[in-house]
């Protein structure tokens, strides 16, 4: 018989014997009433048809038994909450389908108390993405970013997902990473029946869609995220990247340098053009199986799946100064961007299993391209306040592949022992070639001519990669008044690799260019003709003293025991402690083989991390849970690289800090849970958090440019509310439309506050430092909210269900208050305001209904995004308002149909 069996069988066999033998009650045992009987019943059915395994056919075929009165020892919680010891919120594939979310992260933003930022990381309980671990079926993954080493959650279309578990309390066989939470991704299995799904799906969104916008040819296959090498590096540029040595004319002859300056793509690379902005257009196809065979049962699931979709931005972007007590604007730029978002996946998994075992090997490829083209343009006050225009043109490729082998065993008498193990490879990259900038100034006519010293086309890559490997064996040992504990012990390992690497080039004008020359179209100016020793000569620029490339490293070695019992009748304790062995590097490498600028940065820390958590059920249906740990924060790869990075999304450039150390951590949880009805419930909760040494990002002025950096501030707090209601109504005597249909109504909202405390005898390290004592205050204001935390994180859920007509229609509120996004500059004694975000509020609608064509199933579905119109806006504010970066979001409509084989 399948574990998963094993409660429902406990259940069914202990009402047996009380009926058979007239045992009396158990002191929490209680007569079931008609409506517990229901519950009950409810419950168990959505036990067995929750495990692919429990064919419902098979279990309707079991000869019913007569019975007479049955005692029910067991308690009315739901499976998930059941089996979680922690305070923890779950999707499942049903919350997934309702809310119709394309990806992971904006399906994760209906979880109370989470947020996302940038559309791709999730923030938890306000906390930054690096307060936060996700994992792939309990795997952890790298990250393509650049800024982050924590995965971006919009990688994951929702299609390949079973559910998602996010947990909010820690438990130590989790990474001992974790301040806001841990959130699993569980991909899809392989189905009890075989089915096979096609859908296609158009959509278009109202500031891009039917549109002249800004576009660049590229190549020919573009549109299916390949390039058709048309942005490979040029073969004489790549030897001189490889063999280290700088293109100039110290090291190459002039014909050389010719030659690698003719070889650039030029036109379809350079010229930036208007074209009507198409649809939005996305397929996907998805199959599987189980079949007996001589071993056990055979499992096949696969997925893939094509997304092409398109977004235009008409933003403001400001730069303020102080001019008395107020800030006041000194540029204001016009920026215009269309960007193409092409995404590929492809998931593929195979099982085997038996009664007692059960083997996954699940693969996952995940490649999403972004093609963009955008133009800024507004006075620059560091040329006098000359207008100046730069116009990019972008390609940007990330890919994750993943590869995982998992194992589950249960041996010993009824299973008393669990072997559960893992072992995956992961990789991602980021690759974006002719990542280019072209400037231009304004002549006596007001016409827009070509500042040549502006120009540059950058080539980056970044491969990031992670071996890791896990094993948890947990024992059931048998107690009084048929209680049992849970004895667990494990080990893990990770060993996390990055490189990064930029080269910068620029084309110098060697004798100037002449009138018609600097008013001469782009492809024109950058024609082979041109480009000679006395005209247009290439060079590169930057990548020494280590500004442009480095290697990382991060290894953790660990082990953890828990216990999970209940030794007092109705409270159930779960404690133990993990110890953590981590070793973190950076090395800055010069590309040219000199002396980086700075050494490598080494964190070298041991941690032992406990944890708490009791949980009171205090009736069948309700529970109290209770949980106190210590874990840590490590400062991300990018954010001890000293190497300048220009953020496409934010327009800023960002540069490490060495100097960081690790964040460790207090956590404090307890939470109320009522569990009225199959899928309704009433949770609220209480959380604090102490921070020793949270990282921090900052604005800094180096030279004439702002640029962002990090820094440890020296403590922070944070504390909060979270409530969350589900309600399922039917109203049976009302009018047809109304009472046909299961009206459902969802919410939650967190409340929480943060602040940072600096003293006046506090210091942090930056770089600009270099590393010497710095005064706090200058950097960070006291009593000051951590920065991404939003007070107020609201979501409301208004939607029916209709069986008979095959339908589902939700309406969806979210709300996130406003949040700094970094610390304002400071300078000398004056500290500038933060920049701080609005996300505000979004109204979504989701329409599906299902039906019957020539007897094939069809599935329609219809969603309609921000409906409210919300705006995107960041600003700072003393005096006046400085809009650091404002845009319409447009509101996005799109349609869909399935078909069921």
């Amino acid at each position: 018989m399948k574990k998963t069996l094993t409660r429902n069988g406990v259940l069914l066999a202990s009402s047996a014997l009380v009926a058979a033998f007239g045992a009396p009650s158990l002191a929490l045992a209680q007569a079931a009433t008609p409506a517990a009987a229901v519950a009950l019943s409810n419950e168990l059915n959505s036990d067995l048809t929750a495990d692919p395994a429990n064919d419902p056919e098979q279990v309707a075929q079991t000869p019913a038994t007569q019975l007479g009165d049955i005692v029910v020892l067991g308690r009315n919680i739901p499976q998930p909450n059941r089996q979680s010891a922690e305070v923890a919120a779950f999707l499942t594939s049903e919350d997934l389908q309702r809310t119709g979310d394309s990806t992971a992260a904006a399906a994760l933003t209906r979880v109370t108390g989470l947020s996302i930022v940038e559309g791709r990381f999730v923030y938890v309980r306000g906390l930054g993405e690096r307060y936060s671990s996700a994992l792939l079926n309990g795997s952890p993954l790298p990250s393509p970013e650049p800024l982050q080493r924590v995965v971006p959650l919009d990688l994951f279309p929702s299609s390949i997902l079973a559910g998602v578990t996010v947990q909010k309390s820690y438990s130590p066989n989790y990474p001992g990473e974790f301040g806001g939470g841990v959130i699993d991704l569980r991909t899809v299995d392989a189905p009890a029946e075989p089915f096979l799904t096609f859908k296609a799906g158009v959509g278009g969104n109202t500031e891009t869609t039917g549109r002249d916008n800004l576009v660049y040819y590229g190549s020919d296959t573009d549109w299916t995220g390949f390039d058709d090498n048309t942005r490979e590096v040029p073969g004489l540029i790549d030897q001189a990247f490889r063999a280290g040595k700088q293109i100039n004319l110290a090291n190459f002859s002039a014909d050389e340098v010719q030659a690698m300056g003719r070889s650039l793509v030029n036109a379809p690379l350079r010229l930036m053009q208007r074209q009507q902005t198409p649809v939005d257009g996305s397929l996907e196809l998805a199959g599987g199986f189980r079949t007996p065979t001589g071993i056990g049962d055979l499992g096949v699931i696969a997925v893939a799946g094509y997304d092409n979709s398109w977004r235009t931005r008409q933003a403001i972007q400001e730069e303020g100064q102080f001019q008395g007590d107020d800030l006041v604007p000194v540029s204001t730029f016009d920026v215009e961007s269309n960007q193409n978002d092409v995404r590929l996946n492809f998931l593929g998994g195979l099982s085997l299993t038996t009664d007692d075992h059960e083997v996954k090997w699940t693969n996952l490829y995940v490649r999403t391209t972004t093609k963009r083209a955008r133009t800024s343009a507004g006075p620059d006050f560091d040329a006098g306040g000359s207008v100046i225009r730069n116009d990019h043109t972008e390609w940007f490729v990330r890919q994750l592949f993943t590869s995982q082998l998992a194992g589950e065993h249960y041996f010993g008498a009824d299973g008393a022992w669990k072997l559960d193990w893992r072992a995956a490879y992961a990789k991602t990259s980021r690759d974006a070639p002719y990542e280019s900038r072209f400037q231009y100034g304004v002549d006596a006519q007001d016409r827009f001519i070509h500042n040549v010293q502006g120009n540059q086309i950058s080539f980056s890559e970044l491969d990031d990669e992670i071996w890791s490997g896990g094993v948890d064996l947990a024992y059931k040992l048998p107690m009084a008044a048929g209680r049992e504990a849970t004895v667990s012990v494990g080990a893990s390992t990770l060993d996390n690799t990055r490189s990064a690497e930029r080269h910068d080039l620029q084309f110098e004008a060697v004798n100037g260019l002449s009138n018609s020359q600097r008013q001469a179209r782009i492809d024109y100016l950058f024609s082979d003709y041109n480009i000679n020793p006395w005209t247009l000569q290439l060079r590169e620029i930057a990548g020494s003293n280590g500004a442009n490339a480095y290697d990382a490293d991060l290894k953790v070695n660990a082990i953890y025991a828990m216990v999970d019992a209940e030794f007092v009748p109705t409270v159930r304790t779960t404690f133990g402690v993990r110890f953590e062995d981590g070793q973190q590097s950076v090395s800055p490498r010069d590309l040219f083989g000199g002396a980086a600028a700075f050494d490598a940065t080494e964190i070298d820390e041991q941690y032992w991390l406990p944890s708490f958590t009791a949980t009171w059920n205090f009736t069948e249906d309700q529970q109290l849970r209770f949980g106190a740990s210590k874990t840590i924060g490590r400062p991300q790869f990018r954010e001890l690289a000293p190497q300048a990075y220009t953020d496409p999304e934010s327009d800023r450039v960002f540069i490490g800090n060495p100097y960081l150390t690790d964040t460790e951590i207090l956590n404090l949880d307890a939470r109320w849970e009522w569990y009225f009805g199959r899928q309704q419930f009433v949770t609220a909760g209480v959380f604090y958090k102490k921070l020793d040494k949270p990282v921090e990002a900052v604005i800094v002025d180096v030279g004439n440019q702002r640029q962002q950096s990090f820094l440890n501030a020296p403590e922070a707090t944070v504390m909060g509310v979270e409530a969350e209601v589900k309600k399922y109504f039917e109203f049976a005597d009302q009018a047809a439309f109304i009472s046909n249909k299961r009206w459902l109504v969802q919410a939650n909202y967190t409340w929480s506050d943060s602040e940072v405390s600096v003293g006046a005898g506090d210091t942090v390290l930056t770089l600009g430092g270099g590393g010497q004592p710095e005064q706090a205050l200058v950097f960070i204001q006291d009593g000051s909210r951590l920065q991404g935390q939003s007070a107020h994180v609201a979501n409301l859920q208004l939607g029916w269900e209709d069986d008979t007509a095959r339908s589902q229609a939700t309406l969806i509120l979210n709300y996130v208050s406003e949040r700094t996004t970094a610390r304002g500059a400071g300078i000398g004694t004056v500290r500038e305001p933060d920049y701080v975000q609005e996300p505000g509020a979004f109204l979504d609608f989701v329409y599906r209904k299902d039906f019957t064509v020539k007897g094939r199933d069809l599935g329609f579905a219809l969603e309609l995004r921000n409906l409210l119109g919300t705006d995107f806006e960041e600003y700072q504010e003393k005096g006046n308002r400085i809009r650091i970066n404002q845009y319409d979001l447009g509101q996005s409509a799109s349609v869909s149909l399935t078909a069921r084989f």
